[in-house]
C-alpha cells in the first residue's frame, strides 16, 4: 500500500511538472517544421516586441505577441506588379507610363490599398498587419527610432532631407533594395514608398488593442500606411511606430506596398 502511494506522489508531480511547462510555453508556438521560405521573402521569427512610440496616436508603447510570418524582401516592384496585371487583367497603376517611376525594378506606385489587397491574394499572399510591419522594420532590435537605429537617416534611405528633393542621390523612387537592408534582411523599410498594412487606422486602437497578434479595428473609413516615402521630408515619418491613415482608394505617386504571408 505504501508503495502503491509512493508511485502515485511521483506520478502527481511529474504531471504536475508538464503542466507547469506547457503553462509557461509562449503563444503560438508550435513544433519545429521545416519552412518554406521563398527567395524574394524573409522569415520574420515569433516573439514579443514592444510596440508604438510617444507621440500622439503612437502611445501608449506595449509588450505584444506576434507569431511568426514571411514578408517581402522589398516593396512590391513595377515588374511583379505587371505580371499580375497581364494574368488578371487588372487595370494599370497610375505611373506606369511616367520614366520617373516606372522601371522594372522601381517599387510600384499609385496603387490604392484596393489594388494592393488585389496584387496579395492574387500572389498567394495578403498585406501585412501594421503589428506586423512594425515588428518586421525594427528587426529584433527593441528601443530604436529607425530600422537601422538611432543614427540620422540622411544616406540610410531614400528621403528628402530639409525637403532637398535628390539629396540622397534619387529624385524620385529608387531601385528596390538600394540601401542597406535592416538586421531581418529587409529593404526600404524606412523611406522610398508608403507601405498599405492591412488594418483599419483607430488612433486609440492602441489603448484597446489585443495583446496577441492584433489586426486592427473591425471597420473604419481610413487604412494604415507605414515607413514614409522619397518626399518625406521630417526624419519623424521615417521612424518605426510613425503611423499614416488614408483613405483606402487613393492612388498616388508616393504609394505602395509590400506583402506578407502567414505559416
Amino acid at each position: 500500500m505504501k508503495q502503491i502511494k509512493i508511485i502515485s506522489l511521483i506520478f502527481l508531480c511529474l504531471l504536475i511538472t508538464k503542466c507547469g511547462k506547457t503553462e509557461k510555453e509562449e503563444p503560438g508556438s508550435t513544433p519545429a517544421q521545416p519552412i518554406n521560405i521563398p527567395d524574394d521573402m524573409v522569415l520574420i521569427p515569433a516573439g514579443y516586441f514592444t510596440m508604438g512610440g510617444d507621440s500622439a496616436d503612437e502611445a501608449p508603447k506595449h509588450r505584444i505577441w506576434v507569431d511568426s510570418f514571411l514578408i517581402d524582401k522589398t516593396e512590391v516592384t513595377n515588374r511583379q506588379y505587371m505580371e499580375f496585371v497581364k494574368a488578371t487583367g487588372h487595370p494599370k497603376p497610375m505611373y506606369f507610363r511616367d520614366p520617373d517611376f516606372n522601371r522594372p525594378d522601381q517599387p510600384v506606385v499609385g496603387v490604392s490599398h484596393y489594388d494592393a489587397l488585389s496584387y496579395a491574394i492574387w500572389a498567394g499572399k495578403r498585406l501585412p498587419a501594421e503589428a506586423e510591419w512594425e515588428k518586421a522594420a525594427r528587426g529584433g532590435v527593441e528601443g530604436k527610432e529607425f530600422p537601422w537605429g538611432d543614427e540620422a537617416p540622411k544616406g540610410k534611405c531614400n528621403y528628402a532631407p530639409a525637403g532637398e528633393k535628390g539629396a540622397d542621390g534619387h529624385e524620385n523612387t529608387a531601385i528596390a533594395g538600394s540601401f542597406p537592408p535592416n538586421p531581418y534582411g529587409l529593404y526600404d523599410m524606412a523611406g522610398n514608398v508608403w507601405e498599405w498594412c492591412n488594418d483599419f487606422y483607430s488612433a486609440e486602437y492602441y489603448q484597446i488593442g489585443d495583446e496577441k497578434n492584433p489586426v486592427g479595428p473591425d471597420s473604419g473609413y481610413t487604412r494604415v500606411l507605414r515607413g514614409g516615402s522619397y518626399l518625406s521630408i521630417k526624419p519623424r515619418h521615417l521612424r518605426c511606430s510613425f503611423r499614416l491613415e488614408l483613405k483606402p482608394f487613393v492612388q498616388d505617386r508616393y504609394y505602395g506596398f509590400r506583402c506578407a504571408k502567414s505559416l
